[in-house]
């Protein structure tokens, strides 16, 4: 996905991912915010998925999966 197509996609689903950092918040990960969510969600895409895609991927994002995001994050930037 380009970098246009993330930031028009993302105001229709800004709530869903504020939604699920507030529960990655309960669950004890305090510095996860919606962009974090929202990066991690698109980081897998080569093209635009269809919304309700988009959607399942956001409200299905478990605390594993994202933990593995960061950490091939990290060793890509380092």
């Amino acid at each position: 996905m380009e970098e246009k197509e993330k930031q028009a996609w993302y105001a229709h689903v800004a709530s869903l991912c504020q939604s699920k950092a507030e529960e990655f918040e309960i669950l004890g990960y305090e510095n996860v915010g919606p962009q974090d969510i929202w990066d991690c969600v698109t980081s897998g895409y080569k093209t635009v998925p269809p919304l309700h895609q988009l959607v399942n991927d956001i409200l299905s994002l478990k605390p594993n999966k994202y933990m593995n995001y960061l950490m091939l994050q990290m060793y890509k930037n380092s």
